[in-house]
C-alpha cells in the first residue's frame, strides 16, 4: 500500500502529540528548564501546524495553509531558542518573531486560497535557516557538556540542508519541476522529517536527562541558603585541586573563615537576619575570589575556601577585600554586619596534605579568635609537619578596620 501525503501528514502530527506529551510529562515537569519548555513549544507548533495542511482544498486553504508556514517555522525558531539557552540565552524577541513574521507575510500575499505552496521560496528558507542556526548553536557547545550534543547538531543539520535543498529545486523548477517533485517532495520530505523527529526528541529527551542529573548533583555538593559549595562538594574538589597543584608543584592557599559574634546577631535580630549575613557574606566571597578559587560552607558560620596559585600573602589581601566587600552590603534591619577572622595557611609546606592544611589553618583561626577577633592569623605550618606547627599571629597580623566588633551576649568561646 502507498501512503499518500494526507496519510503521512496525519502520522506525523500523531507522532508530534505523542512526543509532545511524553516530553512535557518526562523532560520538562521534572527540569523545569528553558530548553524543555522551547522544545515542547516547538513539538507543540509541529503538531498544529502540519495539522493544517488537512485543510488544504478546502475553502479554509486560505488561511490554513500561511498559518501552517507560520506555525512551523515558529517551530524550528523554537528549536533554535532552545539550543541558544544551553550555550548563552535566547534570543531577543525581534529575532525570534522575524522569521514567522516574513513566511506569514510571503503566504498570505501569494495567492494562498488557490496555491498550495503560497510563499513556498521563503518559507522553505526560513526553515534551513533557523534549523541550521539551531545545529550550529548545539555544535558549539562545549564537548564536555552532553554526550548527545553532537547526533542532536548532527541531525538538525541534516534536517537544515534538506529543507535547503527543497528551497532551491523549488527557486530553479518551481513547485511542479521534475528535481523538486522527484526528490523533495511532500511526501518524501515529511517522511524523513517524521524520522528526524523522533530521533532528535529522544535526544532531547536525553539531554534533559543528563540535566536533572546535573541538578542532582548540584544539589548534593552546594549548601541551599547560600549556594555556595557544602562541605562535602568542598573537600571533593578540594581534593582534586590539591592533586592538581601537588603534579604541577604550584602554591596554594587555605584559608578557614568564621563570622565573629554571629550567635548574637542571631539573639538580637533573629534568626532571618543571620541568615541574611550568611547570604551577604557568601556574595562578597563571590565578588572577590576568582571563578577557579573554591569557596564553601564548612558549617554554621565558618567558610573554607582553596586558592590554587595564591600565596600567603596574597591570600591575606583576599581577607581583607572579602571583609570590606560583606561591609558594604545592607542589612534589613539596619545592624551592622559582624566582623571576620580568618585563619591561613600554606598548602605547598606539607606535601600537599588537604586534612593537614585544613588543621593549621584552624589553628590559625583560633589564633585569630583568641587573641581579638577581626583580623587574619597566618599557619607558621601545616598541624603535625615537623616543630613549630602551632599557628601563631604573625608580626603585626592583617586586621580588617570594618564594624565595630558586636560585643558577646553572655559568656562565649573563643570560636563563636
Amino acid at each position: 500500500m502507498t501512503l499518500d501525503i494526507t496519510t503521512l501528514r496525519v502520522a506525523f502530527g500523531a507522532i508530534a502529540i505523542t512526543l509532545f506529551v511524553l516530553f512535557y510529562t518526562v523532560a520538562f515537569r521534572q527540569t523545569r528548564s528553558a530548553y524543555s519548555a522551547w522544545w515542547c513549544a516547538a513539538v507543540a507548533f509541529f503538531f498544529i501546524g502540519s495539522s493544517g495542511y488537512l485543510l488544504d482544498g478546502t475553502g479554509h486553504q486560505v488561511w490554513a495553509n500561511p498559518l501552517s508556514n507560520t506555525l512551523l517555522v515558529l517551530g524550528t525558531v523554537s528549536v533554535w531558542a532552545g539550543a541558544r539557552t544551553l550555550r548563552t540565552s535566547k534570543p531577543a524577541w525581534l529575532q525570534l518573531s522575524a522569521a514567522p513574521l516574513l513566511t506569514l507575510l510571503a503566504s498570505a500575499v501569494d495567492n494562498p486560497a488557490t496555491n498550495t505552496w503560497s510563499g513556498g521560496p521563503v518559507f522553505l528558507g526560513m526553515m534551513s535557516l533557523t534549523i541550521g542556526l539551531a545545529s550550529w548553536e548545539l555544535w558549539r557547545l562545549p564537548s564536555s557538556y552532553s554526550r548527545v550534543q553532537a547526533p542532536l547538531a548532527v541531525a538538525s543539520g541534516f534536517l537544515a540542508l534538506l529543507y535547503l535543498g527543497r528551497c532551491i529545486a523549488f527557486v530553479a523548477g518551481g513547485q511542479d519541476g521534475y528535481a523538486f517533485t522527484t526528490y523533495f517532495g511532500s511526501g518524501i520530505t515529511t517522511l524523513i522529517t517524521m524520522l528526524l523527529l523522533v530521533v532528535v526528541s529522544f535526544s532531547a529527551a536525553a539531554l534533559s536527562a543528563e540535566q536533572i542529573a546535573t541538578d542532582l548533583r548540584t544539589r548534593a555538593d552546594r549548601d541551599a541558603l547560600t549556594g555556595l559549595l557544602n562541605r562535602s562538594g568542598f573537600l571533593d574538589l578540594a581534593s582534586v585541586q590539591t592533586d592538581r597543584l601537588a603534579r604541577t608543584d604550584r602554591p596554594g592557599t587555605l584559608i578557614l573563615a568564621d563570622l565573629d559574634f554571629f550567635k548574637s546577631v542571631n539573639d538580637t535580630h533573629g534568626h532571618a537576619a543571620g541568615d541574611t549575613v550568611l547570604r551577604a557574606f557568601a556574595a562578597a566571597c563571590a565578588e572577590t575570589v576568582r571563578s577557579t578559587d573554591l569557596v564553601g560552607r564548612y558549617g554554621g558560620e565558618e567558610f573554607i575556601f582553596l586558592l590554587p596559585g595564591a600565596s600567603v600573602s596574597r591570600s591575606e589581601d583576599i581577607t581583607r577585600d572579602v571583609s570590606m566587600a560583606l561591609r558594604g552590603h545592607s542589612t534589613p534591619g539596619g545592624f551592622e554586619m559582624p566582623t571576620v577572622s580568618y585563619g591561613v595557611a600554606a598548602v605547598e609546606a606539607a606535601d600537599y596534605d588537604l586534612d593537614a592544611a585544613i588543621a593549621a589553618a584552624d589553628q590559625a583561626l583560633y589564633a585569630a579568635k583568641a587573641s581579638g577577633r577581626n583580623k587574619s592569623v597566618r599557619a607558621i605550618r601545616p598541624a603535625g609537619k615537623g616543630p613549630g606547627s602551632s599557628a601563631e599571629p604573625p608580626p603585626g597580623p592583617l586586621r580588617v578596620p570594618l564594624a565595630p566588633t558586636v560585643p558577646p551576649r553572655g559568656k562565649q568561646r573563643p570560636l563563636a
